[in-house]
Order: structure tokens, then sequence, then C-alpha cells
């Protein structure tokens, strides 16, 4: 019985975010007559399958497209590796390549090239943790507070450190792409270290798969003239992708993956 009441008030709390409430820590533990603790432990685990965001007393529910990194990451899909080993042919030696936060651009740091002599820079705690395992490619972390959700160094701390840098090419992330937008992120912090990003690197690459040609986001990060190449899937959805032409972008396509 001790289990089943933990799980029927998460269950609880879950459906309530689902419908799009915001929950407060101390009314959830009033009302379920259990420590304010106990709720903390549903919110994390919420918040870790991108249930909702944690907050300040309480969560949040998480905004259409907005999943934390770390649900997404779980989505270790052939669409995003196969995204990420085609950005690697845009990479010449030597270079100083910068991997922003996203998902895809995590994956990316998986296949960067052993004997290019890169030096590597990111944001992303995920990415680092990543480039750590493999110990043969030179990387710096760049400081500041962790946002969670994003996975990584979004805020004025992390602007500063980035100022300081020379990027010769960086793999800038996007939560929305569009011949009439360019690219666009949900979260405003994010949007505004990336705009850096973009300010900091010579040429900008985005790794886009196919949900992020029909999503929209709030705050633009870039236009299609100061991006330099998109990377998308080979089925990418054809009438999204002549208007990406049309704009004057560089398109690489993915190759399809390899039947077994």
């Amino acid at each position: 019985m001790t289990k089943e009441i933990p799980s029927a008030r998460r269950e609880l709390i879950e459906s309530r975010l689902l419908a799009g409430e915001a929950v407060s820590s101390t009314a959830l533990a009033s009302e379920f007559a259990v420590s304010e603790d106990a709720v903390r432990r549903d919110l994390r685990a919420l918040a870790a399958q991108g249930t909702c965001r944690r907050v300040y007393g309480g969560a949040v529910p998480i905004g259409a497209g907005s999943t934390p990194i770390a649900a997404r990451l779980s989505e270790d899909s052939e669409e995003k590796r196969a995204l990420a080993k085609a950005a690697m042919t845009l990479i010449s030696p030597g270079s100083f390549v910068f991997i922003d936060n996203g998902s895809t651009n995590v994956l990316a740091a998986e296949f960067l090239p052993d004997d290019a002599d890169l030096s590597v820079a990111t944001n992303s705690v995920h990415a680092a943790a990543r480039l750590a395992t493999r110990q043969d490619v030179p990387f710096v972390l760049l400081g500041g507070g962790v946002d969670l959700a994003i996975g990584g160094c979004v805020d004025g701390t992390a602007i500063e450190a980035l100022s300081r840098l020379n990027i010769d090419l960086c793999l800038l992330g996007a939560c929305a792409v569009s011949a009439e937008r360019g690219a666009s992120a949900f979260d405003a912090a994010d949007a505004a270290f990336k705009r850096a990003l973009v300010g900091q690197s010579r040429c900008k690459v985005v790794l886009v798969s196919n949900d992020k040609l029909t999503a929209t986001a709030p705050f633009t990060v870039a236009d299609l003239d100061s991006i330099d190449h998109i990377v998308l899937s080979h089925d990418a959805p054809t009438s999204q992708v002549a208007e990406l032409e049309r704009a004057g972008v560089k398109i690489l396509r993915a190759a399809a993956p390899q039947a077994n």
C-alpha cells in the first residue's frame, strides 16, 4: 500500500500539469498531508520525464516543444545521429569548434574526428560529458549557472566567456527553423546566448530534424542570412526544403539510414 499512495499522488499531480496547471509544493503538501520534501521528489521525477519544469515553490507545465534536454536525449534517434554525422563534413582540420546546447548537437560530440587537430568549446554539460569520455579531443566548458531544462549555461557569465572566443565553426542549436523566421528558440535566455554565439562565429551550422521545420518558437536567434549551412534529414518535407532553398540557404542532406 505504501508504494501505491506515492504513485497515485504523482499521477494526480501529473494530470494537473498536463492540463496546463501550475502547481505549488506547499499547497500539494497540505492537500496530500505529506512533507514538502515528498512533493519535491514527485516534481523532480516529473521534470526528469519531461512533464514539467521546476520553478521556485513548485512546477509549471512544459510548453509545446520545450521538452527538457534530459527527456530529449532519451530519444536517441537514427535521424539525429545521421544529422550529426553529416555535419562533420563541414568541419575543417585545425578548426576551433563550438557545440551549442541541443540534443542533436550533443550527439555531434561523439562524431568529431580525432585526427583533425580540433579545439572545442561548449556550454552544454551533456556535450562536455561525452567529450570527457572520449579523452581525445581537447575542449573548454563555459561556466555560469546551469539551466537544467536547457542542459547548459546561457546566463550573463556564459555570454561574457563567449565574448572572448574566436570561433571558426559553431553547431548552433535551434528549436524551430523556417524560411520566414530563420532560427528560433523557446527560451529567452537561451536565444540571447545563441545570438551572441552567432556574433562570435565565422561559420554557423544548424542541424535540423524534421519536427523543427514545422515548429514555431517565440524568440529569434538568427535570420537565414546569418546561417551558413542547414543540415536536413534525407526525408525532410519537400515543401519546407524548397522554401529554404528559395531563401538562398546552403543545405546539406544527411544520409538515409542503412537497412539492416
